[in-house]
Protein backbone atom coordinates (compact mmCIF):
# COMPACT_ATOMS: atom_id res chain seq x y z
CA UNK A 1 0.00 0.00 0.00
CA UNK A 2 1.49 3.17 -0.99
CA UNK A 3 2.85 4.97 2.50
CA UNK A 4 0.53 8.45 2.29
CA UNK A 5 -2.46 6.05 1.89
CA UNK A 6 -1.45 3.84 5.14
CA UNK A 7 -0.74 6.60 6.73
CA UNK A 8 -4.11 8.64 5.96
CA UNK A 9 -5.93 5.52 6.75
CA UNK A 10 -4.35 4.53 10.54
CA UNK A 11 -3.46 8.09 11.51
CA UNK A 12 -7.44 9.86 11.45
CA UNK A 13 -8.53 9.39 14.51
CA UNK A 14 -11.84 9.96 16.33
CA UNK A 15 -11.59 13.43 17.72
CA UNK A 16 -14.31 14.93 20.19
CA UNK A 17 -16.24 17.66 18.75
CA UNK A 18 -15.89 19.57 22.05
CA UNK A 19 -12.11 19.41 21.25
CA UNK A 20 -12.41 20.35 17.80
CA UNK A 21 -12.27 24.63 17.51
CA UNK A 22 -10.66 27.25 15.02
CA UNK A 23 -9.52 27.66 12.27
CA UNK A 24 -11.70 25.57 10.50
CA UNK A 25 -11.53 24.29 6.16
CA UNK A 26 -11.09 27.50 3.91
CA UNK A 27 -13.80 27.35 1.22
CA UNK A 28 -11.50 26.07 -1.15
CA UNK A 29 -10.89 23.40 1.12
CA UNK A 30 -14.24 22.40 2.29
CA UNK A 31 -15.36 22.11 -1.28
CA UNK A 32 -12.83 19.78 -1.24
CA UNK A 33 -13.38 17.62 1.34
CA UNK A 34 -17.17 17.98 0.43
CA UNK A 35 -16.15 16.56 -3.24
CA UNK A 36 -14.74 13.31 -1.83
CA UNK A 37 -18.26 11.99 -0.75
CA UNK A 38 -19.31 11.43 -4.43
CA UNK A 39 -16.31 8.60 -4.58
CA UNK A 40 -18.16 6.77 -2.29
CA UNK A 41 -19.58 3.57 -4.03
CA UNK A 42 -22.91 4.28 -5.36
CA UNK A 43 -24.42 1.09 -6.79
CA UNK A 44 -27.15 2.32 -9.00
CA UNK A 45 -26.06 6.29 -9.36
CA UNK A 46 -29.03 7.23 -6.71
CA UNK A 47 -27.04 9.17 -4.71
CA UNK A 48 -28.49 7.73 -1.29
CA UNK A 49 -27.55 10.61 1.16
CA UNK A 50 -26.55 14.31 1.14
CA UNK A 51 -24.80 16.69 3.56
CA UNK A 52 -26.43 19.52 5.47
CA UNK A 53 -24.28 22.39 6.26
CA UNK A 54 -25.26 23.68 9.69
CA UNK A 55 -24.23 27.30 9.56
CA UNK A 56 -23.00 29.40 12.38
CA UNK A 57 -26.26 31.49 12.19
CA UNK A 58 -27.93 28.59 12.04
CA UNK A 59 -26.72 27.13 15.52
CA UNK A 60 -29.08 28.45 17.90
CA UNK A 61 -31.90 26.99 16.41
CA UNK A 62 -30.04 23.59 16.34
CA UNK A 63 -28.82 24.35 20.08
CA UNK A 64 -32.66 25.10 20.78
CA UNK A 65 -33.76 21.67 19.48
CA UNK A 66 -31.08 19.68 21.64
CA UNK A 67 -32.48 21.60 24.56
CA UNK A 68 -36.26 20.96 23.58
CA UNK A 69 -35.54 16.98 22.34
CA UNK A 70 -33.67 16.66 26.23
CA UNK A 71 -36.56 18.23 27.90
CA UNK A 72 -38.76 16.05 25.66
CA UNK A 73 -37.43 12.92 27.10
CA UNK A 74 -36.46 14.19 30.37
CA UNK A 75 -38.74 17.31 31.57
CA UNK A 76 -36.72 17.31 34.88
CA UNK A 77 -33.36 18.36 33.28
CA UNK A 78 -31.25 20.34 35.08
CA UNK A 79 -30.53 23.79 33.85
CA UNK A 80 -26.71 23.06 33.47
CA UNK A 81 -28.01 19.43 31.40
CA UNK A 82 -29.77 22.01 29.42
CA UNK A 83 -27.34 24.93 28.75
CA UNK A 84 -24.92 21.32 27.75
CA UNK A 85 -27.38 20.14 25.33
CA UNK A 86 -28.01 23.48 23.62
CA UNK A 87 -23.99 24.16 23.25
CA UNK A 88 -23.73 20.93 21.20
CA UNK A 89 -24.87 22.86 18.54
CA UNK A 90 -21.71 25.48 18.48
CA UNK A 91 -18.84 22.84 18.90
CA UNK A 92 -16.81 23.22 15.85
CA UNK A 93 -16.24 25.55 13.09
CA UNK A 94 -17.64 22.71 10.01
CA UNK A 95 -20.62 21.11 11.52
CA UNK A 96 -22.10 18.58 8.70
CA UNK A 97 -25.51 16.39 9.31
CA UNK A 98 -25.50 13.24 7.17
CA UNK A 99 -28.61 12.40 5.60
CA UNK A 100 -29.40 8.82 4.58
CA UNK A 101 -32.00 8.87 1.73
CA UNK A 102 -34.46 5.68 1.26
CA UNK A 103 -36.50 7.10 -1.67
CA UNK A 104 -35.53 4.78 -4.49
CA UNK A 105 -37.81 4.41 -7.98
CA UNK A 106 -35.13 1.02 -8.04
CA UNK A 107 -36.65 -1.67 -4.95
CA UNK A 108 -33.41 -3.37 -6.36
CA UNK A 109 -31.44 -1.46 -3.86
CA UNK A 110 -31.00 -1.98 0.09
CA UNK A 111 -31.65 -0.14 2.81
CA UNK A 112 -28.11 -1.44 3.66
CA UNK A 113 -26.74 -0.97 0.85
CA UNK A 114 -27.53 2.81 0.78
CA UNK A 115 -26.37 3.02 4.29
CA UNK A 116 -23.12 1.64 2.77
CA UNK A 117 -22.73 3.79 0.49
CA UNK A 118 -23.27 6.54 2.87
CA UNK A 119 -20.82 5.13 4.91
CA UNK A 120 -18.20 5.62 2.56
CA UNK A 121 -19.17 9.10 1.68
CA UNK A 122 -18.58 10.04 5.34
CA UNK A 123 -15.03 8.27 5.19
CA UNK A 124 -14.07 9.99 2.74
CA UNK A 125 -15.02 12.95 4.02
CA UNK A 126 -13.32 12.31 7.38
CA UNK A 127 -9.78 11.32 5.41
CA UNK A 128 -9.74 14.33 3.01
CA UNK A 129 -10.50 16.28 6.46
CA UNK A 130 -7.37 14.25 8.12
CA UNK A 131 -5.53 15.14 4.93
CA UNK A 132 -5.57 18.76 5.20
CA UNK A 133 -4.37 18.51 8.65
CA UNK A 134 -7.82 18.55 10.27
CA UNK A 135 -9.34 16.81 13.13
CA UNK A 136 -12.86 15.31 13.04
CA UNK A 137 -15.41 13.43 15.22
CA UNK A 138 -19.24 11.76 14.60
CA UNK A 139 -21.88 12.19 17.03
CA UNK A 140 -25.63 11.16 17.53
CA UNK A 141 -27.63 11.06 20.50
CA UNK A 142 -30.96 10.40 20.56
CA UNK A 143 -32.28 13.79 19.75
CA UNK A 144 -30.96 13.34 16.23
CA UNK A 145 -33.90 10.77 16.25
CA UNK A 146 -36.55 13.62 17.43
CA UNK A 147 -39.21 14.88 15.35
CA UNK A 148 -38.28 18.10 16.44
CA UNK A 149 -34.65 17.15 14.14
CA UNK A 150 -37.05 15.69 11.62
CA UNK A 151 -39.04 19.29 11.64
CA UNK A 152 -36.14 21.70 11.82
CA UNK A 153 -34.42 20.34 8.46
CA UNK A 154 -37.81 19.33 6.91
CA UNK A 155 -36.48 15.91 6.28
CA UNK A 156 -38.80 14.08 3.98
CA UNK A 157 -41.01 10.69 4.88
CA UNK A 158 -37.73 8.59 3.10
CA UNK A 159 -34.70 10.54 5.17
CA UNK A 160 -33.18 9.78 8.21
CA UNK A 161 -30.79 11.77 10.04
CA UNK A 162 -27.83 9.62 10.59
CA UNK A 163 -24.38 11.66 12.21
CA UNK A 164 -23.29 14.85 12.55
CA UNK A 165 -19.42 15.46 11.21
CA UNK A 166 -17.59 17.86 12.93
CA UNK A 167 -14.48 19.34 11.48
CA UNK A 168 -12.05 21.61 12.81
CA UNK A 169 -8.63 22.69 14.22
CA UNK A 170 -7.63 19.90 17.24
CA UNK A 171 -7.35 22.02 20.20
CA UNK A 172 -7.02 19.39 22.70
CA UNK A 173 -6.88 15.17 22.27
CA UNK A 174 -6.56 11.62 24.40
CA UNK A 175 -4.05 9.55 23.66
CA UNK A 176 -4.51 7.64 20.38
CA UNK A 177 -7.30 5.06 20.08
CA UNK A 178 -5.77 1.36 20.59
CA UNK A 179 -7.14 -0.52 17.21
CA UNK A 180 -8.10 -3.81 17.55
CA UNK A 181 -5.89 -6.89 15.86
CA UNK A 182 -6.74 -8.39 12.98
CA UNK A 183 -7.49 -11.66 14.34
CA UNK A 184 -10.47 -9.80 16.25
CA UNK A 185 -12.41 -8.54 13.15
CA UNK A 186 -11.18 -11.38 10.67
CA UNK A 187 -11.70 -15.09 10.22
CA UNK A 188 -12.05 -17.34 7.17
CA UNK A 189 -14.89 -19.60 6.47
Amino acid sequence: MDQFAEQLIHGRTHISPKRLGDPGPTEAQKETILLAANAAPDHGRMLPWRFIEIQNSSRANLGEVFKLSLLDRDPNATAAQQQEAYEKAFRGPLLLLAVANYQDPNDDISKQEKLISLGCAIQNILLSAYAYGFGSGLSSGRALQSDRIRTLFRFTKDEEPICFITIGTVQKNKPGRIRPSLSEYHSIF
